[in-house]
């Protein structure tokens, strides 16, 4: 995979630089942004083109909008604000009211040098999420070197991420600084991590890592489960989990990955008790029972006290962990209690940290240890992926020929 160091000064000076970024960030209700890290891993990228007179667009998509409908709350316009503070820019930077529009088109044309335009969100454009390639050719029309910095959205084959990019010449389409840094560590660290190896997998249901926690039992030493995703486990080896969330058509697999783990020596660590409610709710009664007698109408919502414990012994000897996934439902302040003592011990560790992005992300920026973890990724299924083995779109289409 080429990236922008590999662009030749001549090839990218003065040039119009498309770069697809991951401003994808997170908001409260009143639609301020509460993290920032995915603007400002950008940056370099933006600099390193800014610095050499580039026309800058840049290009992302925000939520889930519905296509062809405006909605001031998926809009880039906050994006644009926190750019103008972190760039220090502000008069240089400015939005499109559209993707591919007259209004884009027009502010393309006055673009100059050392100046950014941002395009309104990619997926207020039907052709997007549908890699529509006609869509794809509008938007390869508006530069002419292609640039991938956005690692969060490489697992999915949309137009601005598969199709666009496959319009460049080999040599006018490379990955950004940090996608290149995003795919660097995580091959580097998992084809040859430093020992005891250890994988904490969390989260809600099993079905979606469960091909991960496959490869996963190949390479590391030792598995934590926590999260949701743990009932299907403990119902797995017979035990009452109640109205806990579980996917009974996976026990058999559960089973399975057991098995194999125990088979190749692989440490497999389940909650021992559980923070349990009648309801999925923050107010109602709670209370921590062991993993064996959650009652038939009471629900998990949390990994508890000696569960936590419990983890932090296993994480003590680890040189490498990797981290994919929330201990319980910690949107709620009641329940977050396990997925934060995680992230502290994790953080609190003396090994090589790896968190997934996404929920995982979220959990530490909120538990204060983002800044303690080695390395704290910017995407929570496109690293899932990567742990899987899977091919990247965003990743195979700067690679083809």
């Amino acid at each position: 995979m080429r990236t922008i160091k590999d662009l030749e000064e001549q090839s990218i000076e003065g040039k119009r630089v498309f770069i697809r970024c991951d401003f994808n960030v997170p908001k409260d209700e009143d639609g301020n942004i509460t993290d920032d890290r995915r603007i400002r891993g950008a940056l370099q990228t933006i600099r390193y083109c800014l610095d050499r007179d580039c026309r800058v667009i840049l290009a992302s998509h925000a939520g889930r909008p519905k296509a062809g409908v405006y909605d001031e709350k998926h809009s880039m316009r906050v994006v644009v604000k926190r750019l103008k503070t972190l760039l220090k820019i502000a008069e240089k930077i400015t939005l499109a009211k559209d993707v591919i529009g007259d209004d884009a088109k027009a502010k393309l044309k006055e673009l100059k040098p050392k100046e950014v335009l941002v395009l309104e969100n990619l997926r207020y454009e039907e052709g997007e999420t549908n890699n529509d390639l006609e869509f794809a050719k509008e938007l390869a029309s508006m530069a002419d070197i292609y640039i991938n910095d956005a690692f969060g959205v490489c697992h999915r084959a949309h137009a601005s991420v598969e199709a666009m990019p496959r319009l460049f010449t080999k040599d006018k389409r490379v990955a950004g600084f940090l996608l290149a840094k995003e795919v660097t560590f995580f091959e580097k660290k998992l084809e040859n991590p430093m020992r005891p190896f250890v994988a904490v997998i969390g989260g809600s249901k099993v079905s979606g890592k469960l091909e991960a926690l496959r490869q996963l039992i190949e390479k590391v030493d030792k598995i934590i489960i926590g999260g949701g995703m743990a009932f299907t486990f403990l119902k797995a080896q017979g035990y009452e989990i109640g109205k806990s969330l579980v996917e009974d058509n996976l026990l058999d697999e559960a089973r399975t990955v057991m098995i194999k783990a125990r088979k190749r020596k692989v440490k497999f660590y389940l909650p021992i008790d559980i923070v349990v409610a009648p309801e999925f709710s923050e107010d109602c009664a709670i209370k921590y029972i062991p993993a064996q007698e959650i009652p038939e109408d009471w629900m998990g919502l949390d990994i508890g006290p000696a569960s936590s414990r419990l983890f932090r012994e296993v994480l003590n000897d680890a040189q490498t962990i990797i981290w994919n996934g929330p201990m319980g439902v910690y949107e709620m302040g009641r329940y977050a209690k396990g997925s934060f003592k995680m992230s502290h011990n994790i953080a609190d560790s003396y090994a090589t940290t790896i968190v997934g992005g996404g929920d995982t992300a979220d959990v530490a920026q909120r538990a204060g240890d983002v800044e303690e973890m080695t390395f704290v990724s910017t995407g929570g299924g496109a690293s899932l992926n990567l742990i899987e083995g899977k091919e990247l779109p965003g990743i195979t289409a700067l690679q083809a020929d």
